[in-house]
């Protein structure tokens, strides 16, 4: 169904880094091969994939293993398979960033019995847990909202052989935050602030989640409780304070609050200042964000590629396209820390109003070599099934297998929805079924949607039967009244 596509420097160093892209080279290759052998055997039972595995016999390493589970995030049961595979009966032994990779996918995937084992197999395979295994694990437990269990994981983590201190305390907080769980994660922090000397690191954590949710008298009262404490305020709990006040309207404060920082000597790194244009461009003020940005030079705080997204991003949506273009080409031309990223040419897509406009943008991130990832892709994949240029589809989902960026559930959601508005009912369909396959659970519009496209299939299919029957009975008329 889906369609595949497959410097002058001296002689010694020219010796070492071709070698060096060799072996990558070679690693990717592998990698593809391994990908395409699961991608073609997904609905085989894991005995039959491990045994074609086996014949395979790619050569084992911890880079390619690495390479083809990542490969495979968003597809946890062929992830799953390859790493039983490569633990049990391939006769290499991963190691604890390869354990760590795989729980990832797990818990990214919300399949935790099959995270639970891995943890319990790892001390009996002398494999230890390390920082990175305890992060993965409670950022995927408070994502999944289950936040008493990523509080237990923390409290029992010595007898895991980890530290129970405050980085470790840092990161559970840091976790529950981001998944939205502030409150949980302040009274939490004000439980057990006794146990642990909490520095301001740990203050701004909590208050930049308060920050997150927008709620600015939590933030407001949070930050008196900071200046209470006796814990002097950093540059980032400044940077988080003008966020907040960004996010709720009041930019005319916050670039108050950043001048007086520049007046005092405080200096503001590219986040604060970046934040202030953000605020400003919101409230369609960018002639004042402008300047603000030019004048980030002189202060000593030069902007990044951030400052330039952002800057970008509100001139695409009110089409100003020749200051776009002139920021663009100033990116280029400045390069390092400036040059364009995934999210500078996202933002070129989105303003785009045809497919020359996005064939260009495509033409423009392959000359500049910048690596684009699978939220890109499925923005090409969501304008091509718009204006209804199926071909294209079909090569942007080849050109993402090859890369082993997806395609993700969003990737499948568009198609399945794109297809379904053209009128393409079994393709659709035939998406959906390689979408179960591979273990990706649909969003409950796209259940019935598929429904719909069932039902709308079954009922053609009797009308047609029925004028198949009906006709039959009209030519024997006809042969009686002869």
């Amino acid at each position: 169904m889906n369609s595949r596509f497959r410097l002058r420097i001296p002689t010694v160093l020219r010796y070492h880094f071709s070698s060096i892209s060799t072996i990558s080279s070679s690693i990717d290759d592998e990698a593809l091969r391994i990908q395409a052998l699961l991608k073609h055997h997904f609905h085989e039972a894991s005995e039959s994939i491990e045994r074609r595995l086996e014949q395979c016999n790619p050569p084992l390493s911890h880079e390619l293993a690495l390479n083809v589970l990542r490969r495979h995030r968003s597809d946890w049961k062929s992830a799953y398979t390859f790493f039983r595979w490569i633990s049990d009966s391939s006769g290499y032994d991963p190691e604890t960033s390869i354990y760590n990779e795989i729980v990832d996918t797990l818990g990214r995937n919300r399949r935790f019995d099959e995270l639970r084992q891995l943890l319990d197999e790892m001390p009996r395979r002398k494999k230890p847990m390390d920082e990175g295994t305890f992060a993965v694990v409670v950022s995927r437990l408070a994502a999944a909202h289950r936040v008493n269990e990523a509080i237990r994981f923390f409290d029992g983590v010595e007898e895991l052989g980890l530290r129970r201190d405050l980085p470790a305390f840092q990161t559970l907080l840091l976790a529950l935050c981001r998944s939205k769980h502030v409150e949980r994660a302040e009274l939490l922090f004000r439980v057990r602030k006794s146990e642990f000397v909490a520095d301001i690191k740990t203050w701004n954590i909590v208050l930049n989640g308060w920050c997150v949710l927008r709620s600015l008298p939590d933030t407001k009262r949070f930050w008196r409780d900071i200046l209470a404490s006796g814990c002097k305020p950093d540059r980032y709990t400044y940077g988080i304070f003008i966020n907040s006040l960004c996010k709720s309207g009041k930019a005319g404060r916050s670039l108050e609050l950043l001048r007086a920082m520049w007046e005092q000597g405080f200096s503001p790194d590219a986040a604060i200042c970046n934040t202030v244009i953000d605020g400003l461009c919101f409230k369609k003020r960018i002639p004042v964000a402008l300047e603000v940005f030019r004048e980030m030079g002189a202060k000593g705080c030069p902007p990044t590629n951030a400052t330039y997204n952002l800057l970008i991003k509100h001139l695409c949506k009110i089409q100003r396209m020749e200051v776009v273009e002139e920021l663009v080409r100033e990116m280029e031309e400045t390069g390092g820390a400036c040059a364009p990223n995934a999210l500078t040419y996202g933002f070129l897509l989105m303003a785009a109003r045809s497919v020359e406009q996005v064939d260009g943008v495509l033409e423009r991130v392959k000359e500049s070599g910048c690596e684009v990832g699978g939220d890109f892709y499925n923005l090409v994949l969501r304008l091509f099934v718009g204006w209804g240029d199926e071909e294209r589809v079909r090569r942007v989902w080849g050109e993402m297998e090859r890369r082993g960026v997806g395609p993700d559930r969003r990737s499948y959601t568009i198609v399945v929805h794109g297809l379904c508005e053209m009128g393409r009912l079994v393709a659709a369909l035939e998406y959906f079924a390689e979408m179960e396959c591979k273990g990706l659970s649909a969003e409950p519009r796209t259940k019935m949607l598929v429904e719909e496209m069932r039902c709308k299939l079954s009922e053609g299919e009797m009308g047609s039967e029925r004028r198949l029957r009906n006709g039959k009975g009209l030519v024997k008329q006809v042969k009686r009244a002869r």
